[in-house]
């Protein structure tokens, strides 16, 4: 059969002809998470190497998305999002922060955060661009820079004792003419880090100076532990909001990770930008989810209170373990996940001690290796997480015991 076009045959010809993938996804195949992921599940370890939620979500809110699939709300949303959505996000901002976005026009709903940041790094990076943030970073940042054709230029968080700090003489150093963007991610994933009103406030002065767009990770925002310990939102800063794209998501505030729902506030020029990204990635999606969600984040507060009073205790509960076990957990003041010193166990490097960890006792973590984007990162870092059900963690606690006998 021939399926020519313009007089050239594209049938069996084309399996003779050589083929590569582009550029700018080359490389992305295989990682560390596979390979832990596929480690747990041929060794039967627990997996404390994923960030995947293991509670309960709101019973209300599983109703109210089974209602609005029943009353039909199963077709494509707006695309800018459900309208009910956009205005409970905008006042949640108003509400939290302090922090005023009109629902028609600063407010964007997209599938998940990741889409967010994804569609912000397309929107606001031309090619030889550069992207600055904050090292070890979430892995997606690198990747969205690349698909843009940007770079990214990490920013290595300090050592301090038992926490990361904010070097803001790293940061002006990475800053150069072709210096566009600047990804925040507070509460941070993987260190649990909560940036300070000090440190934000120099991070704000910095993109203010050298005029930098600032698109904000916040998807822990509900999730800070320690009292004493608040999440403040940048763009609440003296000329900060003009310049801040916000993104945040019900996943990880709701246990609802696979509904991937989450939204972007700014000024409108910003937003209209992201959106035109968007809107060729996925256009929209989640329209019973959306419905129900609207009513659930006018109640965020109460809820988020209970589910930090568990993840605190889960936390607690896996950070006396791994001190236990012979390893010296970092502070984590929030998010799902606590960084450990794994040289007291006789390791120098977190890699090999994750590849030995399940078959020793039967417990899967995450080089911390993995998360960064430069050269010096501290190779002795592993990444536990706390965010099971408490049976699992008592279990992977009794287990990672063994190491100190």
């Amino acid at each position: 059969m021939d399926l020519g076009v313009g007089g050239v045959g594209v049938g069996a010809d084309v399996e003779a002809r050589s083929w590569a993938p582009a550029a700018r996804v080359r490389g992305m195949g295989t990682s560390i998470f596979t390979e832990m992921t596929e480690l747990a599940r041929t060794t039967g370890a627990i997996n404390l190497g994923q960030g995947v939620p293991e509670l309960p979500s709101p019973p209300a809110l599983l109703r109210d998305v089974a209602d609005a699939v029943l009353a039909g709300h199963n077709q494509y949303p707006p695309a800018v999002g459900f309208p009910a959505l956009r205005e409970a996000v905008a006042a949640h901002q108003l509400r939290r922060y302090g922090v005023a976005y009109d629902p028609v026009g600063e407010v964007l709903v997209t599938t998940g955060a990741t889409e967010a940041l994804a569609a912000a790094v397309l929107a606001f990076c031309d090619p030889g661009d550069e992207v600055v943030a904050f090292d070890p970073c979430y892995d997606a940042y690198a990747a969205d820079a690349r698909l843009a054709g940007a770079t990214l230029v990490p920013v290595p968080l300090a050592l301090d004792g038992d926490h990361f700090a904010l070097d803001a003489d790293a940061l002006r150093a990475a800053l150069s003419p072709r210096t566009r963007v600047l990804i925040l991610n507070t509460p941070h994933n993987p260190t649990g880090k909560v940036f300070t009103p000090a440190e934000l406030a120099e991070v704000a002065d910095v993109c203010r100076t050298y005029d930098l767009t600032v698109i904000t990770d916040e998807v822990y925002e509900h999730l800070v532990y320690e009292d004493g310990v608040r999440h403040l939102a940048v763009a609440a800063l003296p000329g900060m909001r003009e310049r801040t794209v916000v993104v945040s998501s019900a996943g990880k505030t709701f246990n609802t990770t696979g509904w991937k729902i989450g939204w972007v506030c700014g000024p409108a020029p910003l937003v209209a930008a992201v959106g035109a990204a968007k809107q060729f990635l996925t256009y929209a999606s989640g329209t019973p989810y959306q419905v129900a969600l609207a009513r659930a984040l006018g109640s965020v507060e109460e809820w988020a209170a209970g589910l930090r009073g568990t993840l605190r205790a889960h936390r607690d509960l896996l950070g006396t373990g791994l001190a236990a076990a012979g390893l010296r957990p970092f502070r984590a003041d929030a998010g799902y996940f606590v960084q450990a010193d794994v040289r007291p166990a006789g390791y120098g490097n977190g890699v090999d001690f994750c590849r030995e960890l399940p078959g020793r006792v039967g417990v899967v973590a995450i080089p911390t290796s993995a998360f960064y984007v430069g050269s010096d990162a501290p190779t002795w870092l592993v990444r536990f997480s706390f965010c099971k059900e408490a049976s699992v963690l008592e279990e992977a606690v009794r287990r990672l015991a063994a190491l100190a006998r």
